[in-house]
């Protein structure tokens, strides 16, 4: 058996909603696969490996896009996966072949969903077109302006056109009046900052709701003033109080006794839900949904014993991971505004010391950054089929939550 890595990257409408996820599939830390044919290699992965009954959690309940060569469509791999789950993407594929669009008429008539990747703007792919449901297209190596002509090609055939590599909120909004529907990779870069710009007083407030729910000890005083003053806020604490006392009558005469009920884990879970729900917009739905995961997986990776000095600290780190996307202003200035432990501060703003090489490895895990993962797990002596189970978890976990 393999140690493999799992990452994702999502993919966007033009509302920002998430429609899927790209699963990228990792292999062993030299990198290869051994005594295994590398047109197959992907797929016997995704069969060896945990998809078979962990796709939905992993992908979250979106349709997941997994690649295939060739070989493994005529393999019949996409056959193991329900065609309402996934998307095929089509990749290492030269031309057009005969036996290619046999292929593809072949699993588009069985109604799975096929996406060309690597399109070069080439006539030769028209052929597959009556069959295909995507195309996606790399705007670093394609000029954007040029698909005109492609796009009356395709409407007939109703196929969507998906950019890669989108960095920035103008090419997002550029790519939308070419003609693109999807978008892949926009909210795994550093967000716009606006200069001048400062956190309104509510925002602020959400925020300290968050770092006095990771204090220690616990300041229930704190808490429950700042619930006080948000109706929302307020409801929805009493509706947690409701659901957990199940079998006995709970008579709350004020919400510091409705704090303390739930009791630590409760209240954070509480508080990092609903805090994180008034922060977050359509636009960063799914960068808050990363957070979540990257705060569940740091903490499961933090009961590893390098990391126990910092396990604390491992929640509220990776909760706050991508904040600076959310609030579109720099992590040193947000971190200004909250009062955090000096490791977190460090961890979030450079990645400094302990805490901050756990998110790091965190978070280039959940995105495949391999080059990054490798020396860390080495260094702290880490099983990765330990960690891929965690991320699992965790992603069900975030499923479950309806975040």
């Amino acid at each position: 058996m393999y140690s493999t890595y799992i990452a994702r990257q999502a993919i966007l409408d033009r509302n920002s909603k998430t429609i899927g996820y790209e699963l990228l599939f990792r292999d062993s830390s030299e990198n290869t696969f051994p005594e295994i044919d590398p047109d197959v290699a992907s797929s016997k992965l995704v069969i060896q490996n945990h998809l078979l009954g962990d796709i939905k959690a992993i992908s979250l309940g979106k349709l997941a896009f997994i690649n295939f060569t060739e070989k493994c469509l005529i393999n019949k791999y996409p056959l193991m996966f329900d065609r309402d789950s996934i998307v095929i993407e089509l990749v290492g594929h030269i031309t057009a072949t005969d036996r290619l669009i046999k292929i593809i008429k072949y699993y588009s008539e069985k109604g799975y969903k096929i996406a060309l990747t690597e399109y070069d703007l080439d006539t030769k792919w028209d052929a597959l077109f009556p069959y295909l449901s995507i195309i996606k297209v790399d705007i670093e190596s394609v000029n954007p302006k040029r698909l005109q002509p492609v796009i009356e090609r395709i409407k007939p055939f109703n196929i969507k056109l998906a950019a890669e590599k989108v960095e920035t909120n103008y090419q997002l909004q550029s790519l939308a009046e070419v003609g693109f529907n999807f978008y892949q990779g926009f909210f795994y870069h550093e967000p716009e900052i606006l200069e001048g710009q400062t956190l309104a007083p509510f925002k602020t407030q959400m925020l300290n709701l968050i770092s006095e729910t990771f204090n220690i000890p616990l300041n229930y005083d704190a808490i429950a003033d700042i619930i006080s003053h948000d109706v929302n806020l307020t409801v929805g604490l009493l509706k947690m109080v409701n659901n957990v006392a199940t079998s006995t009558k709970v008579e709350i005469t004020s919400l510091k006794q409705a704090t303390a009920y739930l009791g630590e884990d409760k209240l954070k879970q509480f508080v990092t839900i609903l805090a994180l729900s008034k922060l977050t917009t359509d636009k960063t739905n799914e960068v808050s949904r990363q957070a979540l995961i990257t705060a569940k997986l740091m903490t499961a990776i933090a009961t590893n014993q390098p990391f126990a000095e910092i396990s604390d600290f491992a929640f509220i780190t990776g909760l706050l991971s991508a904040i600076e996307v959310i609030l579109s202003m720099p992590i040193s200035e947000i971190v200004k505004t909250m009062p955090l432990a000096s490791p977190i501060e460090r961890a979030l703003v450079s990645h400094d010391g302990l805490l901050g090489e756990l998110l790091e490895l965190t978070t280039n895990y959940i995105t495949g950054t391999d080059d990054h993962i490798e020396p860390l797990i080495e260094r702290y002596s880490l099983d990765a089929e330990f960690i891929h189970k965690e991320f699992v978890e965790a992603s069900r976990w975030c499923q479950e939550l309806g975040f």
